[in-house]
C-alpha cells in the first residue's frame, strides 16, 4: 500500500510538472502570473483592472497549473494548421468553380445550395484557423509578458481616469521577473476627482426646455457628483428617448453637444448642454400621427390582386384576403390618429402585434408631410401550419430521462387570430420506488388540444377588447389526458382548463387566472405492496389512501409574476423576481350537500386553499462574482369534504436538485419526523413525504472560472411540515415553538458549464443539520473527515441538472 501511494504521489507530481504554466517557454518569454494595481483609492478598481491586457490565467491555488491552459495544450497537440490552410484553399477553389458554373447556367437550385454550403464551410475553417479546434477554444493559451500590451493597458487606464474626473492623474508600471514568471504592478496616482459644480442648458426651444425642467430629477448629471463621461452618454440617450416619446420624431442625440469647463484650482467642472437647431427647419417640431395604414401583404405574388379594404378606429386596413379580424389587430395598435408621436408606444405596438404569432414580421414606418406623420404597418402572414418536434432529457432523482414532444399549430383558426394547438409528450423519468424497488424509469404520456384566443372570453363583453388590448390578453381553453405508469401504481387523468393571461406594457408584471381547472383522476392499478403501505397508514389514522381513489378535482387559481429589472438575463444589474400563487379547490362544493370522503367513498372530492410565494434575487458583485438567493414559502389547507386530505399533486415536497439539494427529491421532512429507512442505510428513504407547508431558503455564491466553466458555493435551509398532528409521522406537525429547530441545512459546491443556450449543472451537496435526528444530535457535518470526505453513506448527494436551480 505504501509503495502504491508513493507511485500515485510521484505520478501526481509528474502531471503537475507536465501542466506547468512555465513549461516549454522560449528564451526571453515569461508567463504572466500577476497584474496588481496600487494607489487606487476613489476610482473603480474593478473597472481599471478590466482594462489590463492580457488577463492572467486562472490557476489552481498553490499550484503552477491552469486547467484552461492544459485543455488548450491538449487541443494544440493534435491541431494541424497547415492541414486547415490546405482545406481552406481547396474549398475556395471549389467555390470559384461553382460561381463560374452559376454565371453560365443561371440560378440553378442545386448549384446555389452547393455555393451556400461551400461558403459556410470556408467561414467555419477560417474560424478554426484563427482560434484553433474545439479544445483550444474551450481552453486558453498561456498569458505572456508583452510590452506592447502593457503600453496599451496604461493608455486605456489613463483614458478611463480622464473620463471619470481624475484629470490630474498619472500612471506608471513596474515589472518583476522570478525565473520564468512575471509580475506587473501598475502604479496609479489619482489626484483629487473633479466634482460637477453646475449644469446649464442652452436652447431657444421653449417646449424642449419645459420637458427638460419637468424631468430634471431623472437626469444622470447632478451637481455635487463626480464627473463621469458615462453619465454624459447616459444623459444624452435619456434626453433623446424622452423627446422622441413626446412628439419630437426627427430629434436625435446628435443634436446634443456637451462642453466641460474645468477649474483646476477648485477641482470642479461646469457642464454646458447645448441643443443644436436642425438643418431642415427653424426649430425642432412636435409631430402628430395624421393617418394609420395597416397592410397584410400576400405571402407570394399569387394573391396580389385579391385585396380587402376596411376602416376601424381610424386605421385603414388592407388585407390580401378576408381572413383577418381588424378588431383584434386594432386592439394591438396602441397609438391613435391625432396623437403625438411616441417611440415607446410604437415599439410596444410592434411587440404586441408580433405576440399574436400570426405574422412572419411586423414593420412600422412613418412618412412625413410637414409635421404630420403617416404610420405604415406592414406585415406578412406566418405559415398556416407549424409542426415542432423536440427531443431532450429531464433530470429526476439524478438520472436523465429521455422525452419526446411534438406540437402542431394552426394559426388564425377562426379568422380572429386564434391558435389551435395539439401537443403530445412521452418520456421516461427516474423516480425512487416506495416499495424498495430502487430507482426505476417511470413512463409518462400526455396529449392535449387547446385553442388560444387573443382576447378575453366570457364573461367579458366585446367592448373590452379595445380597453384591454394593450395588456396582451389571451384566453386558453384546453382538454387533455395524462398517463403515468409507475411500478407501484398506474395513474391517469382527464382535464379541462379555462385560463386567462395578460401582462403590463413593459412585461414587468404577468398574470394568469385559471377560471376553471377540472380534473378526473383514476388509479386503476395499485400493487399489493403499495396498497398495504396505504392501508397501514389508514389504520394509523392517515387517510392518504383517498388520494388514490377515483377523484374529481376542480379548482380556481391565480398567479402573478413580478419581474424587477429583467430577472433571468443575469447581466450586470441586480434583479429580482416575485411569484405569488393562490388556489381554491372544490369551491363549488360549498353550495352542495356533498358528503365527506370515507371508507365507502367511490369517487373522492376535495376542498382546499393553497398559497405560495417565491422570491428570487440576483446581485452581481463584479464581472465574475455574483450572489443569488431564493426564499420560498407555501401552505395548503384541506377543509370540508376532504377530511384532512389533499389531492396528491397538491402537496408540497422538500428535497431535490431545485430544493434542499443535500436530500433526495421529495424525501426531506416533514418536521422532525424520521422516515422509515430502506436497505441502503441511514439516509435511504424510499417513500415520498407529502406535506402541507414548506419553507425554503437557498443562497449561492457564483464565480466564473474560465471559458464555459463556472463554480458555485451554496447553503440551503428549509423543511416541510403538516398542519395539525399526524399520528403516523410523529414530529411532522408545524409548531411555532420548535419549527426553527427543525430547519434542515445542506451545503456544497457546484460546477456549471454555461454554453449560453444550455447550462449543465453538477452540485455536490452534503447534510450539515439533519432535523430527523434527536434534538441535540442534529449537527452531522462532523461526520466528514479526511478519511471520510463525503461523510457516512447517503450524507452527500450529487445532483445533475439542466439550468440554474433558481
Amino acid at each position: 500500500m505504501r509503495f502504491t501511494k508513493y507511485i500515485l504521489f510521484l505520478s501526481l507530481l509528474g502531471f503537475i510538472q507536465a501542466c506547468s504554466l512555465t513549461k516549454n517557454l522560449k528564451e526571453g518569454e515569461y508567463a504572466l502570473f500577476e497584474n496588481e494595481l496600487s494607489g487606487v483609492e476613489k476610482a473603480d478598481e474593478e473597472a481599471l483592472a478590466g482594462l489590463i491586457q492580457p488577463e492572467t490565467n486562472f490557476r489552481i491555488p498553490l499550484l503552477n497549473v491552469s486547467p484552461g491552459v492544459t485543455i488548450y495544450r491538449v487541443g494544440k497537440s493534435f491541431f494541424d494548421s497547415a492541414r486547415v490552410a490546405r482545406k481552406i484553399s481547396e474549398k475556395e477553389q471549389e467555390l470559384e468553380e461553382i460561381k463560374i458554373q452559376l454565371d453560365s447556367l443561371g440560378d440553378d437550385r442545386k448549384l446555389l445550395k452547393k455555393r451556400d454550403k461551400a461558403e459556410s464551410r470556408i467561414e467555419s475553417l477560417n474560424h478554426k484557423a484563427e482560434f484553433g479546434n474545439g479544445l483550444m477554444r474551450t481552453g486558453n493559451p498561456v498569458a505572456l509578458l508583452d510590452s506592447s500590451l502593457i503600453d496599451r493597458s496604461v493608455k486605456n487606464m489613463s483614458g478611463y481616469l480622464q473620463n471619470n474626473g481624475f484629470f490630474d492623474s498619472s500612471l506608471g508600471f513596474e515589472v518583476e521577473t522570478k525565473g520564468k514568471k512575471a509580475y506587473i504592478t501598475y502604479q496609479v496616482k489619482e489626484g483629487p476627482p473633479y466634482l460637477i459644480d453646475s449644469i446649464y442648458t442652452r436652447t431657444d426651444n421653449e417646449e424642449i426646455r419645459k420637458l427638460l425642467n419637468q424631468q430634471a430629477s431623472k437626469s444622470f448629471l447632478k451637481t455635487g457628483n463626480f464627473y463621469a463621461q458615462d453619465d454624459i452618454i447616459a444623459e444624452r440617450n435619456r434626453i433623446e428617448e424622452m423627446l422622441k416619446n413626446n412628439g419630437f420624431y426627427m430629434f436625435s442625440k446628435s443634436y446634443l453637444e456637451y462642453f466641460v469647463y474645468t477649474d483646476s484650482v477648485g477641482k470642479k467642472v461646469q457642464v454646458e448642454q447645448r441643443v443644436q437647431k436642425p438643418t431642415f427647419a427653424d426649430k425642432h417640431n412636435i409631430y402628430t400621427v395624421d393617418k394609420i395604414n395597416f397592410r397584410v401583404n400576400p405571402p407570394s405574388d399569387e394573391f396580389a390582386d385579391r385585396q380587402v379594404n376596411r376602416e376601424l378606429h381610424g386605421i385603414d386596413f388592407n388585407f390580401y384576403r378576408d381572413r383577418y379580424s381588424e378588431k383584434i389587430l386594432a386592439s394591438r395598435v396602441l397609438f391613435d390618429k391625432s396623437s403625438k408621436y411616441n417611440r415607446n408606444i410604437v415599439i410596444e405596438s410592434q411587440k404586441q402585434l408580433s405576440n399574436l404569432d400570426l405574422f412572419r414580421f411586423v414593420n412600422i414606418t412613418f412618412d412625413t408631410l410637414g409635421t404630420s406623420l403617416t404610420a405604415n404597418i406592414f406585415t406578412q402572414p406566418a405559415q398556416k401550419y407549424q409542426l415542432t418536434n423536440q427531443v431532450g432529457l429531464s433530470i429526476t432523482e439524478q438520472l436523465p430521462g429521455p422525452f419526446f414532444s411534438t406540437s402542431l399549430r394552426n394559426r388564425n383558426f377562426f379568422r380572429g387570430g386564434e391558435i389551435l394547438e395539439f401537443n403530445f409528450r412521452a418520456g421516461l423519468e427516474g423516480v425512487a420506488s416506495a416499495t424498495n424497488q430502487g430507482v426505476y424509469q417511470s413512463r409518462e404520456l400526455g396529449v392535449s388540444g387547446s385553442v388560444i384566443f387573443p382576447r378575453f372570453l366570457i364573461p367579458f363583453w366585446t367592448s373590452s377588447l379595445e380597453k384591454f388590448g394593450k395588456y396582451n390578453p389571451n384566453t386558453r381553453t384546453q382538454i387533455g389526458y395524462n398517463y403515468t405508469n409507475r411500478p407501484e401504481y398506474t395513474r391517469s387523468g382527464f382535464n379541462g382548463l379555462l385560463s386567462y393571461t395578460w401582462a403590463t406594457l413593459n412585461n414587468r408584471q404577468q398574470f394568469t387566472l385559471n377560471l376553471a381547472d377540472i380534473n378526473f383522476i383514476r388509479t386503476p392499478r395499485v400493487t399489493p405492496e403499495f396498497r398495504q403501505i396505504l392501508e397501514d397508514l389508514f389504520d394509523q389514522g392517515n387517510n392518504l389512501v383517498w388520494s388514490f381513489l377515483p377523484s374529481f378535482v376542480s379548482s380556481i387559481s391565480g398567479q402573478s409574476i413580478i419581474n424587477f429589472n429583467r430577472y433571468g438575463d443575469f447581466q450586470s444589474k441586480p434583479s429580482s423576481l416575485l411569484r405569488l400563487f393562490g388556489e381554491s379547490g372544490g369551491t363549488l362544493l360549498n353550495f352542495t350537500n356533498t358528503r365527506g370522503n370515507n371508507e365507502n367513498t367511490e369517487i373522492a372530492n376535495f376542498q382546499w386553499l393553497k398559497f405560495q410565494a417565491d422570491f428570487r434575487r440576483y446581485y452581481p458583485i463584479d464581472r465574475k462574482q455574483t450572489f443569488a438567493y431564493r426564499m420560498n414559502f407555501g401552505i395548503a389547507q384541506p377543509y370540508g369534504v376532504s377530511n384532512g386530505i389533499l389531492p396528491y399533486e397538491k402537496y408540497f415536497f422538500a428535497g431535490g436538485g431545485t430544493s434542499i439539494r443535500a436530500w433526495q427529491a421529495r424525501r426531506l421532512g416533514p418536521g422532525s419526523y424520521k422516515p422509515n429507512q430502506g436497505e441502503g442505510g441511514r439516509y435511504d428513504y424510499p417513500i415520498e413525504q407529502p406535506a402541507e407547508m414548506i419553507i425554503e431558503s437557498m443562497l449561492e455564491y457564483r464565480r466564473k472560472l474560465y471559458g464555459y466553466f463556472d463554480m458555485a458555493l451554496f447553503v440551503d435551509i428549509g423543511n416541510s411540515w403538516v398542519i395539525g398532528p399526524d399520528q403516523t409521522r410523529p414530529g411532522a406537525d408545524f409548531r411555532f415553538d420548535r419549527f426553527y429547530k427543525e430547519l434542515a441545512v445542506g451545503t456544497g459546491i457546484g460546477l456549471r458549464m454555461d454554453f449560453d443556450f444550455l447550462v449543465i449543472r453538477l452540485d455536490l451537496a452534503t447534510k450539515a443539520i439533519d432535523p430527523a435526528e434527536p434534538d441535540g444530535e442534529r449537527w452531522v457535518l462532523d461526520n466528514i473527515s479526511f478519511r471520510s470526505p463525503f461523510g457516512i453513506k447517503g450524507q452527500t448527494v450529487l445532483n445533475f441538472g439542466i439550468g440554474y436551480p433558481f
